[in-house]
């Protein structure tokens, strides 16, 4: 049995968190136009999926293991969300954060597949949240490409809304005040769910 709702909540959280995907995707569309966002969208849904499958296929490995694994699964997810978090409250999420544009769609799409297949921050976050969201905290191969998939999906969605609203977009994360109170409210939510995996590892 999984938590797929739970689990899209806490992805949610992360996802919304401005930070440089979200500036670059609005920077590159407003500055080279909406179909060269797309296609760094495009090459950013690939590089995450491929993220998820990796991550997927480690976690598996890793979580034959009997014994005490986890509770220290759980206790690393509490200290990833908490990573994120202090990183969201501390972040300036600016655009000179973000990588520097390429010429060409085909580029850009290239540019955010390469960024995200090895983006570490996204493989460390699978890796160990999945197991917090499914009843023995083992997740199988199936149900880790289920949490890939919906982790992949709301990433995209959020980026696909970012394009396609650009010009309101940039007003957001271009206003540091109202971006930093974003990041600041999401970061608390953040460590509301580091506390229920730290619960979850003691209980």
């Amino acid at each position: 049995m999984i938590d797929l709702v739970g689990f899209a909540l806490a992805v949610l959280i992360v996802e919304l968190t401005p930070g440089p995907n979200m500036a670059w995707l609005v920077a590159l569309t407003l500055s080279e136009g909406r179909r060269a966002g797309l296609g760094a969208v495009a090459g950013v849904t690939a590089g995450l999926s491929a993220n998820a499958v990796l991550s997927v296929l480690a976690a598996s490995m890793i979580l034959e293991t009997e014994g005490p694994l986890g509770r220290a699964v759980s206790v690393a997810a509490a200290a990833m969300m908490t990573w994120l978090a202090w990183d969201a409250w501390r972040g300036s999420g600016e655009i000179a954060r973000t990588p520097g544009a390429v010429g060409g769609s085909g580029k850009h799409a290239l540019a955010g597949f390469a960024l995200n297949l090895f983006n570490p921050k996204a493989a460390l976050f699978l890796i160990a949240v999945m197991p917090q969201f499914v009843a023995d905290g083992r997740p199988t191969v199936a149900q880790g490409f289920a949490f890939g998939a919906t982790s992949v999906i709301i990433a995209t969605a959020i980026h696909l809304t970012l394009v396609l609203g650009a010009e309101r977009a940039r007003a957001g994360l271009m206003a540091e005040a109202r971006a930093r109170m974003v990041r600041r409210v999401l970061a608390v939510a953040m460590l509301g769910v580091a506390a229920w995996f730290l619960s979850k590892a003691f209980a």
